[in-house]
């Protein structure tokens, strides 16, 4: 399963990114169009792509405001639920994870709905109240409309994974802090985050991962919007050139750099991260 499924289609778009399309004469007789050996050529025109380029930049700048939003919730959340204090926990860790078993498409449907002024709740309360409507998806408001979806739906599945770390501290540390005089707070920032900060790596991980290959989101709120060109993100440019363009050769050269680009940024955090741990044992 995993050589079928995984492996063989990353090799086919590997072998295609070598390949390009030539044609000979005016392309109309049978042999006119034969696929060619390239070489690097897709890459190098990948990497002088200012759309390509561009969308990576526009990602970088979605994935700041959503990655310390996310888990920063994530973690609130969850140190909440493992308070002493919480009542119906299940109800409301099942309420908070909940959006996370929603499709990413029909998420983005649902908001991006909610963001149009003709159809949305919100707008009507703000016209009723006399108060200001912005208009989320255009120019510089289209980041919180689309971060605030990622938000919505990962910010349960994060917490999930930290809180189980938290219910995973033996009670006697708990109990020691708590013979020592430590207030609710003070167990907080200095037993409970450092012993789940390798849920916190994992979870960061996750998230890089997700923010890199965006797609559902922007591809489902482009039709309400401008806003969102075809090629507002990496993949989108990829999906553009295989099935907009017909150039598989260049989308598979393009999906090749994305894949390299996320094993090279988690390779290099997980080693970091493994790093600092390893000093901090040492100490």
């Amino acid at each position: 399963m995993f050589l079928l499924f995984f492996a063989l289609p990353i090799g086919y778009a590997v072998w295609l990114s070598f390949r390009k399309v030539r044609v000979s004469g005016l392309g109309l007789g049978a042999g006119a169009r034969e696929e060619v050996w390239a070489g690097l050529e897709n890459y190098t025109g990948a990497l002088s792509d200012s759309e390509l380029l561009n969308g990576a930049l526009r990602v970088l700048g979605y994935g700041c405001v959503v990655v310390p939003v996310m888990l920063g919730l994530a973690l609130v959340f969850a140190l909440m639920l493992d308070s002493e204090r919480v009542r119906l926990a299940p109800v409301t860790r099942l309420a908070i994870f909940l959006p996370y078993a929603i499709p990413g498409v029909v998420a983005a449907l649902l908001w991006g709905f909610l963001y149009l002024p003709d159809v949305s709740p919100f707008y009507f309360v703000l016209d009723r109240f006399g108060l200001p409507q912005p208009d989320l998806l255009d120019g510089g408001p289209l980041y919180a409309a689309l971060s605030n979806i990622a938000v919505w739906g990962g910010t349960g599945f994060n917490m999930i994974v930290i809180y189980t770390a938290l219910r995973a501290i033996p009670a006697e540390v708990y109990e020691a802090a708590r013979l020592d005089g430590a207030t609710p707070l003070q167990t907080a920032l200095r037993i409970k985050i450092p012993m789940v900060a390798p849920s916190l790596v994992l979870t960061f991980f996750f998230s890089i991962i997700a923010t890199l290959q965006v797609f559902s989101e922007p591809t489902t709120l482009k039709p309400l919007t401008n806003s969102v060109s075809t090629t507002w993100s990496p993949l989108m440019k990829v999906y553009q050139d295989a099935f907009g363009n017909g150039d598989l050769h260049a989308a598979a050269a393009q999906a090749t750099l994305i894949a390299l680009a996320t094993l090279v940024l988690s390779f290099g955090f997980l080693r970091a991260a493994g790093r600092r741990s390893k000093r901090e044992a040492a100490r």
